[in-house]
């Protein structure tokens, strides 16, 4: 997969502005974390590494940002694990996740979606597609072994 060049606060901006948000400096900081941080964070992931740079940030305010973006389209859940809501940027092209059962590493990976038939009528929104396996850290370990 291709990697994804550093995304500027200018870029964040801009993407706001085109999406309809007005960019604060909470909202420009967790959508830039989001993008550049490329770890596909949870909520509470977001809110610990922001925190101290961002003493005034509070978890409602994450909660609330990460809920404006993913409606205005500039972020996207990510649910690799039941119950835990993951996020990515909707700005990167259209890829797969793989996710270690051993040490927990979600990773980006590339998919080509080709041709897609949809049952005549519908269309399509957007495809999840996740993969579970062992990294190459984790390689010849097994679930009850080292993990």
């Amino acid at each position: 997969m291709k990697t994804n060049p550093t995304i500027s606060d200018a870029e964040i901006t801009l993407m706001m502005h085109r999406a309809g948000m007005r960019p604060s400096v909470q909202r420009i900081a967790i959508l830039s974390h989001i993008g550049n941080a490329r770890t596909h964070p949870s909520a509470e992931e977001i809110y610990n590494v922001l925190k101290p740079s961002m003493p005034s940030l509070s978890r409602t305010t994450v909660y609330n940002t990460l809920h404006s973006l993913t409606e205005n389209r500039l972020a996207r859940v990510v649910e690799i694990e039941t119950g835990l809501a993951r996020y990515d940027l909707s700005a990167f092209e259209p890829h797969a996740h793989f996710r270690c059962v051993c040490c927990g590493k979600i990773m980006d990976v590339e998919m080509n979606l080709g041709e897609i038939r949809l049952p005549e009528g519908c269309t399509l929104e957007s495809a999840d597609v996740f993969y579970k396996g062992y990294c190459k850290e984790c390689g010849g370990r097994t679930r009850n072994a080292d993990c």
